[in-house]
Order: structure tokens, then sequence, then C-alpha cells
């Protein structure tokens, strides 16, 4: 755990008065995976898009199960800044366990999920803001380097499986 210590340290040294106002703000959006949740919802409305919607849909379900209703309890990894309370928080310290990253394992299942769905113009800029919400959490000082590794591990793990579900659901309603 030192050297992950070491490289949150290192990102700390990146901080700047900018940074400080940004990287809250797209942690935010990352709160209770609400901007896939909304993206979801928009999906679902609209039929060309609603196989997609079906697709994250899925992949949200199995990585709140996965993530946050089994890993995060079975390895009830303390959070950095409780091993390092000098460091000056810039968001109210989460109250559950570290690993995996809650908000990089939706945000990726949300990315896969979006690929997978065949979403050719969304997941790109989807992939961009994966990327800085689990940016954010290293800046933040919440996560560990392999707590944001784990997550996009099984964001994408779970965004696969729930392309798999709708797809095998698919085939099985026209097989019927």
């Amino acid at each position: 755990m030192g050297i992950e210590i070491q490289i949150l340290d290192w990102i700390q040294n990146l901080r700047s008065p900018a940074g400080d106002i940004l990287m809250p703000v797209i942690t935010s959006l990352g709160n209770a995976g609400i901007i896939w949740i909304a993206l979801t919802i928009v999906l679902l409305i609209f039929p060309k898009t609603r196989k997609t919607g079906a697709v994250l849909t899925a992949a949200l379900i199995l990585d709140v199960i996965l993530c946050n209703g089994m890993i995060k309890n079975i390895v009830a990894r303390m959070r950095p800044y409780d091993r390092n309370p000098v460091v000056e928080l810039l968001i109210q310290g989460p109250g559950d366990y570290s690993f995996p990253s809650g908000h990089t394992a939706a945000s990726f299942a949300a990315v896969s999920a979006l690929y997978f769905g065949g979403e050719r113009y969304l997941w790109k800029p989807a992939l961009v803001l994966a990327v800085l919400i689990a940016f954010s959490r290293l800046y933040l000082y919440v996560h560990y380097p392999t707590d944001v590794l784990g997550g996009v591990l099984l964001g994408m793990l779970c965004g696969y499986l729930g392309n798999r579900i709708v797809q095998g659901n698919r085939k099985n309603a026209k097989s019927d």
C-alpha cells in the first residue's frame, strides 16, 4: 500500500485552485450513478436506443449488486484518508469501504454497456467522462489507485454481462 499512498501524494502535488473546484463537480456527476441513470432513462424513452438503454440498465444493476452489495463489504478496505488523515479533503469522505471504486465501476459499466450496445457516438464521450470521474476519485484522496483499477475492470465486466443478458433475452424472445 506504500506505493499507492505515494501515487496519491504525488497527485496531491498536482492540485490547483481550478482543479480543487472542478474535481468535486466531476466526482459529483458519479454520485449514486446519477449521470448514468439519467442517460439510461433517456435511452429507454426512444425506440431507436431502447436496446442500449436495456443493456445499460442491466449493467448498472449488476454493478450495484456486485460492487456496493458484495465486493466492498467482503474486502472491507479502509479509505486512504483514514490512513493518512493529514490530507485536506475537498468533499465529505464517503462512509463505505474503498475497494472497488463505485463511481468508477458505474462509469465504466455505462461506457462498456454503450460500447457493447452499439452506441458508436455515445461511448467515446462517456469514456472521457468516466476517466475524469475515475481520476477525480484519486485527486480527492478517497480511493487508492487499485480501487479505481478494480472499478474499471468490474465496470467493464458488468457492461459486457449486461449486454449478454439483453442479447440472450432478445434471442429467447425471438425463438418463442
